[in-house]
């Protein structure tokens, strides 16, 4: 069983969230146990924007288990049409951003997502199963 973790999940983990740090780690660590758990590009570079150095960050992905997993072709053009999907219902962002890219490589490359932000994936990645370590 791939896991697919978005941003949220690890910045809960990272920054020691008071709210969600302890289930985001449970929940990361069953994900681990169940099989090997991976971030796209986008959640990478969100994540290392919190970190002081590229050494720092990777020394702490790899703590966890989580590999890094480009984002095939695929899924990149899944992201566009999700997108166009996105602004033809009215929504206000003007570029593909990173959320686009990471439920679409979770949906082409994984087999689920662990992720706090249930509404929009759901919304725009049917079929993708969504795991939210609060409701767990």
């Amino acid at each position: 069983m791939i896991t697919a973790i978005d941003t949220s999940v690890l910045l809960d983990v990272f920054g020691a969230d008071p709210r969600f740090g302890v289930l985001s780690g449970a929940a990361l660590r069953h994900c681990f146990q169940q099989g090997g758990l991976l971030a796209c590009e986008a959640v990478w570079a969100e994540v290392a924007s919190f970190f002081p150095s590229s050494d720092s960050v990777q020394k702490a992905m790899k703590q966890l288990g989580v590999q890094f997993s480009p984002i095939e072709l695929e899924a990149t053009l899944t992201a566009g049409d999700s997108w166009k999907i996105y602004r033809s219902k009215g929504g206000k962002r003007t570029r593909v951003v990173a959320d686009f890219l990471i439920g679409s490589h979770a949906l082409h490359q994984a087999d689920r997502l662990l992720t706090r932000d249930r509404g929009f994936y759901r919304t725009y990645f049917k079929g993708l199963k969504i795991l939210d370590p609060a409701a767990e």
